[in-house]
């Protein structure tokens, strides 16, 4: 019987731990799926209000960085179309992520450099200083509401690819409009809470007063510990439990006045949903219409409440409901 060769055995050694190696590569693999769920959507998506069937997909962490910037712009009064060309920004120039890399010094959503005056490294990896220091320069810009928004971009960002907002621009009017509030009932997430321990509606109040400005919520009276929505299933929360946060946006007077309260409803309302897995949202409820966590198509449901306001309807208060 011939002899193996020593060359020989350490060839079929580094095939079979080769082939070890990919085995526990699988087995790894397929128990994350378990555990998670397997591959999943992004989690995020915003529709469009009107027929035309379009559609952004996104993920929780993107959510959560698109309602800021909205946040911090209709904070500082300005148009939409103002949202729509951040947002556009900062698609193109960080796909919506708060990165800490870039091109040269580059950092944050909008790639500034505190080499050419943005700001620290600390403030511009800080989401809303960001947001806050586009729209500074953005508004200096003669008639920006009017230009290409790709032009008006470039103004502020002085890009290499000068042409490269242009692309972004369908899928940052669908997210302006929701996170705006003009388009009701159109973003919604899948709302699995992280791992990590939340704060319940402290938190949820800190991060209204990060994104929209310490009047957030005195300006709304918002209340904590009310009566929730209830549930489609009709259960009623208790009064005074300490997970609900109350936003009252109900205006008197013109319709104007009314449909300004009304945007403001469902801006507050998407922001919310937008930030449910960060800040463990269970529900949120405005206007006769309630989100719910955890529903495989996460869609706005007619709310099961006796008297509830007509969707649309101004006369209403954001209910924010936290799991804890």
């Amino acid at each position: 019987m011939p002899k193996t060769s020593p060359s020989s055995r350490r060839g079929r050694l580094l095939r079979r731990g080769a082939a070890l190696l990919v085995l526990l590569a699988v087995a790894g693999y397929l128990a994350v799926q378990y555990v998670t769920g397997g591959a999943r959507k992004p989690g995020c998506a915003v529709v469009s209000a009107g027929r035309d069937g379009a559609r952004y997909e996104f993920t929780p962490e993107q959510a959560v960085n698109a309602a800021t910037i909205a946040a911090v712009g209709t904070g500082r009064g300005l148009p939409e179309r103002a949202v729509t060309i951040a947002l556009a920004t900062a698609l193109q120039e960080s796909a919506l992520r708060n990165i800490a890399h870039g091109d040269r010094d580059s950092l944050g959503l909008f790639q500034q450099r505190p080499s050419q005056g943005w700001g620290t490294q600390k403030q511009i990896m800080d989401p809303t200083y960001a947001a806050g220091a586009f729209y500074e320069h953005l508004v200096k810009v003669p008639d920006y509401t009017r230009l290409p928004l790709t032009e008006a971009a470039q103004r502020v960002q002085r890009s290499g690819f000068p042409e490269a907002y242009a692309k972004h621009e369908p899928d940052a009017r669908l997210l302006a409009a929701a996170l705006t509030g003009r388009a009701a009932a159109t973003l919604t997430c899948d709302g699995r809470p992280e791992t990590a321990p939340g704060a319940g509606t402290d938190r949820v109040r800190a991060a209204l007063v990060r994104d929209f400005g310490r009047d957030a919520l005195q300006s709304a009276a918002a209340e904590v510990g009310g009566t929730a929505s209830p549930s489609p299933s009709g259960a009623r929360e208790r009064d005074g439990d300490g997970r609900t946060v109350v936003l009252p946006v109900a205006a008197d007077g013109p319709d104007g006045k009314k449909r300004a309260a009304d945007e403001r409803g469902w801006q507050l309302a998407h922001w919310a949903v937008a930030n449910a897995s960060r800040l463990h949202i269970e529900r949120v409820a405005f206007a006769g219409r309630e989100w719910t966590a955890g529903h495989t198509d996460s869609r706005w449901r007619t709310s099961g409440a006796r008297g509830a306001p007509e969707s649309g309807s101004a006369a209403d208060a954001v209910r924010i409901t936290t799991t804890r």
